[in-house]
């Protein structure tokens, strides 16, 4: 008759010699909580691929009807902000958003990134995008002067075959807004900040004369034939506006 010593032994042995295929105890608990929390990062996964794509689909319905616009990165600067384990760094950045047909905005933005800046910045331009009248689709119908804070810009209209004539921001601007023939000169501070504001201020001054016709109640050809032109060249000029 067997000890109770033996039977503990055996029972033991029958535990350690069992089939090796079965896994123990301990193990198997910890390979389901390794499967379930493998399962969950799937589905983390696709919650996270599902987001992305709701926020890429925001993002491209906003812009204007699906159209291509040109975005023109002016200026990143970089910033810094003191606080108590020492600086923080960011970056702020300038854009000039437009679609080439009379349409032009900008924004900057502000982020611990170059590109969330570039973006936070393309998004606000989109958003303060202004019409501006253009001549025959690639001048401006008058001169103008623009000012803001120290900047000050000068805008003049040219013939075909002149081109952009402007540097820097002013040049990214005229080219957002589809202008070919353009003579420009900045006065006064070179801050691109402020040369884009006043730039934006000389063109939102623009105006055309089918514009002005309206507003006083009166015909296109009225306004155009009083330069000294012919009653002919005023009708033809007036028949190109409308157009």
């Amino acid at each position: 008759m067997p000890t109770v010593a033996s039977t503990e032994a055996g029972d033991n042995q029958s535990t350690a010699g069992g089939d090796p295929s079965q896994p123990r105890g301990g193990r198997g608990a910890r390979g389901g909580r390794n499967d379930r929390a493998g399962g969950g990062g799937d589905r983390g996964g696709d919650r996270g691929g599902r987001g992305r794509g709701r926020r890429d689909d925001r993002r491209g319905n906003q812009d204007d009807g699906g159209e291509e616009l040109i975005e023109k990165l002016v200026h990143i600067n970089r910033v810094s902000k003191t606080v108590k384990g020492g600086k923080r760094f960011g970056f702020a950045a300038l854009v000039v958003v437009g679609d080439g047909k009379g349409r032009v905005g900008f924004g900057h933005g502000k982020a611990r990134e170059v590109p969330e800046a570039i973006n936070k910045a393309t998004a606000a331009a989109k958003k303060k995008m202004v019409r501006v009248p253009l001549k025959d689709g690639r001048t401006l119908h008058h001169d103008g002067k623009g000012r803001f804070g120290a900047g000050k810009v000068n805008l003049r209209t040219a013939p075909a075959g002149t081109g952009i004539i402007a540097g820097g921001p002013m040049r990214a601007v005229f080219e957002s807004l589809g202008v070919a023939d353009v003579v420009t000169k900045s006065v006064g501070s070179s801050n691109p900040y402020n040369m884009i504001r006043a730039t934006f201020d000389a063109l939102t001054e623009q105006t055309s004369p089918k514009s002005v016709a309206q507003r006083r109640g009166k015909k296109v050809v009225d306004l155009l034939g009083r330069g000294g032109s012919s009653v002919a060249e005023a009708e033809a000029d007036a028949a190109a506006l409308v157009e």
